[in-house]
């Protein structure tokens, strides 16, 4: 049988799933969780996956190769939140930590950062506004004032100090700072290995650390022509024009990618 020849970008939604269709057995799905498989919340801790985004995993799951979700949370989280997916891997913390085959693997160059990352945590919450939430992810911290926009500035300021007094690197997201250790590890990184033995590959993404992702799949095209990338933002007003804008195709929300999947499933 005749190979479904590559599509070109900009592409359509029919020509995106007829070649995947015909590769599911190389295709790997990335997703990342805030704004994409779950509406953003004021408390992240209250974040749950939209409806029918677990079983919509699964199922897909079932027909391509591998699915995975990289995500800034840790995997503890995102076991707690999708503990009945079976074959879905998860990279937690920008991919320092993973979840593979029933095991949690941490990246070595990042432990030694814990002691730092609670005292940290411990100092945002004595120095920063009381309406600032900081969560503290073990591996790293991040600082919300999504519910005291006012504050941006100051937890902006107060987080490169801390950077630059600790050696540490900077994550800026939606409504948030984050500080990890300076190890190298970001959402890019981790698509680059993940197709690396892939013919085919979609990440969904929403804010500014996505973009790595995308621009990883764009230069696995540009080295192998047989491998084909799609880019999918998920609207926000926040970061949503950028992303946006350098993705294949956009989708409205984390509801909207659920039924985007289940009707894309239909070409299988």
């Amino acid at each position: 049988m005749a190979q479904t020849p590559r599509p070109t970008h900009p592409l359509s939604i029919d020509e995106a799933w007829a070649f995947t269709a015909a590769s599911a057995s190389s295709t790997t799905f990335f997703f990342d969780f805030d704004g994409v498989l779950s509406p953003v919340t004021e408390d992240p801790d209250a974040s749950q996956p939209a409806p029918g985004v677990p079983a919509v995993l699964e199922r897909l799951a079932e027909v391509v190769q591998r699915v995975a979700i990289v995500s800034a949370r840790p995997v503890s989280f995102l076991r707690s939140r999708f503990a009945s997916l079976e074959r879905v891997d998860l990279y937690g913390l920008y991919g320092l930590e993973v979840w593979h085959e029933g095991e949690v693997v941490t990246n070595p160059a990042a432990l030694p950062w814990v002691p730092a990352m609670a005292d940290l945590a411990e100092r945002a919450k004595a120095e920063l506004p009381g309406s600032i939430l900081v969560e503290y992810k073990r591996l790293s911290v991040a600082l919300h004032y999504r519910t005291a926009p006012a504050e941006a500035a100051t937890v902006e300021r107060w987080g490169h100090e801390q950077a630059e007094r600790l050696g540490l690197r900077i994550q800026a997201g939606r409504m948030v700072v984050e500080l990890k250790p300076p190890v190298d590890q970001d959402k890019g990184m981790v698509i680059t290995e993940g197709v690396r033995n892939a013919g085919c590959a979609w990440y969904f993404g929403d804010d500014m650390s996505d973009i790595k992702a995308f621009d990883a799949l764009r230069a696995r095209e540009a080295v192998d022509p047989s491998f084909f990338g799609v880019a999918v933002a998920v609207a926000n007003p926040e970061t949503g024009a950028e992303v946006s804008s350098a993705a294949d195709l956009t989708l409205d929300s984390p509801e909207a990618v659920a039924a985007f999947l289940t009707e894309g499933l239909r070409r299988f």
